[in-house]
């Protein structure tokens, strides 16, 4: 009875075996091929994508989109390949999909902000932006977040929903930025040679631009000084140099001229 038993059980494995063996070949075969088609495919849409100067940001997220996309509809093929019920699996797998999406409410928010930073394109990748008290330049837009690099080498990631939903400030999307310096001096100062000075020292810098023309106005008469408003324009990568040269260059000018600049003054008086 055991031997009858075992040959019994011995021969259902061997059907079983010979059954299903081609339907495991042909599932692994199509695994394989499966997914050295998805990379190659992914590859060269991008590559079509960015040879017909499509933003870098998005060829990288449609890739990875189309990545996925085919992953999960190759893992499908070779689950019903193998006679499990693609009915069933789809079923369960919504409900998996709607479970994680509820758990994750706000990584999804984070996504659909994504979707939109790359749609309408708020900023680029090396754009200067502040944004969420944060100033730095865009290194990466990815699905979820977007990685700043600040000027002190400091890396920033501010998730896509709360990016996409606040103010944001691009300072390079225009391509030159105006400065706006204020330059106080003292009351018994030719406001006319200031002004001619301001602009001479201007005039000099070749990173500051002829058009827009740089502006020297008289913005305020303060307690101890007139202060003018300084305005030059120049390129967003030299705004800082020209923010410190402007100041410097103003001030050796002005001393060689004898402008003064006032600055408080302590008088001691002495009790008898």
């Amino acid at each position: 009875m055991t031997t009858e038993k075992i040959e019994k059980y011995t021969e259902i494995i061997i059907n079983t075996i010979v059954e299903y063996s081609p339907k495991v070949v042909t599932a692994i075969i199509i695994l394989f091929a499966g997914l050295w088609l998805t990379s190659i495919l992914t590859k060269t849409i991008k590559k079509v994508l960015i040879k017909r100067e499509v933003d870098i940001t998005l060829s990288n997220f449609i890739g990875n989109f189309i990545f996925w996309t085919l992953r999960v509809l190759v893992f499908i093929t070779v689950i019903s390949n193998l006679g499990v019920p693609t009915s069933s699996f789809v079923a369960i797998l919504g409900a998996a999909g709607l479970a994680v999406g509820l758990a994750l409410q706000g990584s999804l928010s984070n996504f659909a902000g994504g979707i939109l930073i790359i749609l309408f394109k708020p900023f680029k990748l090396g754009d200067l932006i502040e944004a969420q008290g944060e100033i730095g330049s865009v290194k990466e837009i990815q699905i979820f977040n977007t990685r700043l690099l600040t000027g002190n080498n400091q890396t920033v990631y501010i998730p896509n929903g709360s990016l996409s939903n606040g103010i944001i400030k691009n300072y390079t999307q225009e391509g030159i930025r105006r400065l706006d310096l204020t330059i106080g001096v003292d009351y018994n100062s030719d406001l006319k040679q200031v002004k001619d000075v301001i602009l001479e020292v201007l005039d000099k810098n070749p990173l500051v631009l002829k058009e827009p023309a740089p502006v020297v106005l008289v913005m305020e008469l303060a307690d101890s000084s007139i202060n003018l408003s300084v305005r030059p324009w120049t390129n967003a990568e030299n705004f800082l140099t020209i923010h410190s040269e402007t100041l410097e260059q103003c001030k050796i000018a002005f001393d060689a001229v004898g402008i003064e600049i006032p600055y408080p003054h302590q008088v001691e008086i002495k009790k008898k």
